[in-house]
């Protein structure tokens, strides 16, 4: 008797009760880091399946942006005579745009999947539903790392000298996660009850590549419309992370700056969004 009154009171102090959050409110960090090792064994689950099953394998995230780019190059460079303006090579100058802009574009089309990719787990256990479009961020990180290691032998191919400001260009790769991340939080949480946003996504991509200078240079631009295209957050990310390895022309810091708010603004309430449907995931999915 006495052991199982001793044994009564330690079940008790062990057992966990999961109640769905109420109100607005951010995300339970720390119960984030607590499942950090779930969010490992998900990223490195991504990372398999997209290369597993390929005939190519990472082989895919060199050709794309190579081809990406002797396409554009023609277009743009050759035919439309972008490449008279810039004093680098143009397949260089594209590249490199191009390098930031598939990292961006990636994770947030492939976060923004991601609850509604893996809605069998949904129903099976509990874990912070935020882990899913973070670990969608892994595959993107791998084809950023594989696509900087072309730039840089095609850089010393043509002859490119990096920038003295190369090192500032880690501070626009974490801009352009905070961006993709902001945006994915509110388009992941709205894609479970609105199916339209599976091809929302693609077109919004599309849209958003041609208002930011990944084929074009920023001088072309009339200076009279340069403050709508500065409304797009990728604007001044993506010229400044091509300043910071090329030398090109730097961004205006003002623009990035209230960039950089508005996507601070859009991710603290899209992580207040997905805390407060979250609960109903798995019913609706």
């Amino acid at each position: 008797m006495s052991a199982k009154a001793t044994s009564e009171p330690d079940r008790l102090h062990y057992r966990t009760t999961i109640l769905p959050s109420s109100g607005w409110s951010l995300p339970d960090f720390h119960e984030l880091i607590r499942y950090r090792d779930l969010l490992k064994i998900l990223t490195a689950r991504n990372i398999s399946l997209i290369y597993r099953q390929s005939i190519l394998g990472v082989g895919w995230a060199i050709v794309r942006p190579l081809i990406t780019t002797i396409i554009f190059s023609l277009i743009f460079g050759h035919f439309a005579g972008f490449d008279q303006t810039q004093k680098v090579a143009y397949p260089i100058f594209i590249l490199t745009g191009l390098v930031l802009w598939n990292f961006f574009a990636s994770s947030l089309a492939n976060a923004s999947e991601s609850v509604v990719s893996q809605s069998h787990i949904l129903t099976k256990i509990y874990f912070p539903r935020l882990i899913l479009p973070l670990s969608a961020l892994g595959v993107a990180v791998v084809d950023f790392l594989i696509q900087f290691a072309i730039l840089v032998v095609l850089m010393v191919i043509y002859g490119v000298a990096v920038s003295t400001y190369a090192p500032v260009a880690i501070l626009f790769l974490i801009a352009s996660s905070l961006v993709s991340f902001s945006m994915s939080v509110w388009l992941t949480a709205l894609n479970v009850r609105f199916r339209d946003i599976k091809h929302t996504v693609p077109f919004l991509i599309q849209t958003l590549l041609y208002l930011t200078p990944v084929i074009y240079p920023v001088e072309i631009v009339p200076q009279r419309w340069q403050w709508l295209l500065h409304l797009n957050p990728m604007f001044s990310v993506v010229q400044g992370f091509r300043w910071s390895l090329l030398g090109t022309e730097p961004p205006n810091w003002t623009w990035f700056s209230v960039s950089m708010l508005l996507t601070t603004f859009l991710l603290l309430t899209g992580l207040v969004f997905f805390r407060r449907t979250e609960s109903t995931f798995a019913d609706i999915v």
